[in-house]
């Protein structure tokens, strides 16, 4: 009865954090190179008059890239979104949006002023009901078209830069596929030629911070239509899993009884049909994916390839990684060793850190374990285990930040891979984020989770790590400064001592000249580290 009930919520629609604005997808916006629309609250552009934002030239990033892609003025994702736009909504103080009319994450209210701390779970956790309304909350968005996105059907220069407008309406969960797709696919070069090292969201160090973003749009969509507030995306935990505990029809859906690449005809997701898969044909037409349906999802998971990945990933392997100090490093790009991101991501491998492409670890080895829908980059957010497997991605790369607490300089200002440097903007996200927004604690966006809630006490250790920190960079000279302590402790308690010496036999009602034994132990030990 759920599933019908969420039916109903159908009719609902609301505005949508996505691609390209429903309002700017026109001759003149194009033309015009602006995407200020109107806040519907008082009607001007970004809401101008109450004081939300206003209508301002982009800043783009001058920062050097790494060597990884030779060309320029090829793609329309370079420098994202000046080819489209190069003027859109500038928000004031806590708001966001394409025409400033949210809340930035973490905070909501009719002025954006109200603090939020939403928990996401283990989807094991969750009641029968809670799971039940998750599953329907995907299967809504599968089937409520966006009212204020669109998807681009063709390139800038094939809409005759911007003459001829080339977009298409699309369901809320399939934007999401497409923008996934759309970030990572490969360069049109005209002919048959494409470039296929290249990936705005993967395989650098926008990884991370990319699909952290990604998330946080998709979570806060499905609050939307559903009216669902406090809505948040369950995670898998998969660490020492022994098989995909997940499919079942009674949650990610089961196996075919016949067709072992099929989902089980008894789970809705059977139903689904997948977009933007088929990534050689649209190379081969030079064409971008109009979300037509290709054909029902796909996986078949743990027949894959073993010599790639021979099983899921374990509880030690995450450990090592999250004892990596390094958030990126060297090309910074899938060869890259000792680095967090490359380790988590999956080139490197989960026991050295060395960059190994012929493995797939973390990350990579899940996509390639499910076999199917999800072992294509291009095309892996077809299958829901896509959010509840990145949501658990996500809680390490949170825990990472917890625990090593790297300043923002550490993420890399230049020099990384096309679309990668700290203040890039993210492709394919209007309104923009710079991909160094969202390299801080989920905390200061809102959120957490459920196993990485910390007691209350913990408060004041956030408060003394910092200092602790500091303290072990300059370790040696505190060493020094206790031995050299510890000598004048000696002189000090030799002076002492003869003095008392000196003093026997005197008057008991003169006092010591200097201070009880039982005080200057106190002092000594304030004096250690």
């Amino acid at each position: 009865m759920l599933f019908f009930a969420m039916g109903f919520l159908l009719v609902i629609l609301q505005p949508a954090t996505g691609q390209f604005p429903r309002a700017c997808a026109n001759t003149q916006s194009l033309l015009k190179k602006e995407c200020c629309p109107p806040w519907d609250g008082d009607g001007s552009p970004c809401g101008e008059l109450s004081s939300r934002g206003s209508c301002q030239n982009i800043l783009l990033s001058q920062a050097p890239l790494g060597p990884q892609f030779p060309f320029s003025g090829v793609d329309d994702r370079e420098d994202w979104p000046s080819v489209f736009y190069n003027r859109t909504c500038k928000c004031e103080g806590n708001f966001m949006g394409f025409n400033c009319g949210e809340c930035k994450f973490g905070f909501s209210g009719l002025n954006c002023t109200e603090r939020q701390l939403r928990t996401r779970r283990n989807i094991f956790q969750l009641t029968t009901s809670e799971k039940d309304k998750f599953l329907a909350y995907l299967n809504l968005a599968k089937n409520t078209p966006v009212e204020d996105y669109v998807i681009a059907t063709g390139t800038y220069t094939q809409m005759n830069n911007g003459s001829n407008p080339m977009f298409r309406n699309i369901n809320v969960y399939d934007l999401f596929v497409w923008m996934h797709y759309y970030a990572s696919r490969d360069t049109l070069l005209g002919g048959t030629n494409v470039w296929r090292d290249v990936d705005f969201a993967h395989e650098a160090p926008g990884f991370l911070p990319w699909h952290r973003v990604f998330l946080l749009i998709w979570e806060r969509e499905i609050q939307k239509i559903t009216g669902d507030e406090n809505f948040t995306i369950p995670y898998w935990d998969w660490r020492d899993a022994e098989d995909c505990v997940v499919c079942t029809d009674e949650y990610m859906g089961g196996r075919h009884p016949t067709n072992p690449n099929l989902l089980s005809p008894a789970s809705f997701f059977s139903s689904w049909q997948v977009i933007c898969t088929r990534t050689e044909e649209y190379n081969s037409q030079q064409a971008l994916c109009n979300a037509t349906s290709e054909g029902p999802i796909l996986r078949n998971p743990g027949n894959n390839d073993k010599s790639r990945t021979p099983r899921l990933p374990s509880s030690a392997e995450v450990e090592f990684c999250l004892s990596l100090t390094q958030y990126e490093s060297g090309s910074m790009d899938k060869m890259a060793n000792y680095s967090f991101r490359n380790t988590l991501e999956g080139f490197a491998d989960p026991r050295t850190a060395i960059a190994n492409i012929s493995q797939s670890g973390l990350h990579n080895a899940l996509h390639i374990y499910m076999n199917g829908s999800m072992s294509q980059v291009q095309g892996s957010a077809n299958d829901p285990i896509f959010v509840l497997h990145h949501a658990f991605v996500d809680s390490i790369f949170e825990q990472w930040l917890r625990r090593h607490r790297p300043m923002l300089e550490v993420y890399p200002a230049a020099n990384a891979p096309i679309g990668h440097n700290r203040e890039n903007y993210m492709v394919p996200f209007i309104p923009l984020y710079r991909n160094g927004e969202f390299f801080k604690s989920s905390r200061e966006l809102g959120y957490d989770y459920e196993y990485l809630q910390e007691p209350a006490f913990d408060s004041f250790q956030d408060f003394l790590i910092p200092y602790l920190q500091q303290a072990r960079q300059i370790w040696a000279w505190l060493v020094g400064a206790a031995v050299i302590g510890g000598i004048v402790t000696a002189v000090l308690t030799g002076l002492i001592l003869a003095c008392q010496k000196k003093r026997r036999g005197t008057s008991s009602e003169i006092q010591p000249l200097l201070i009880e034994t039982e005080d200057y132990n106190n002092i000594s030990y304030q004096s250690n580290f």
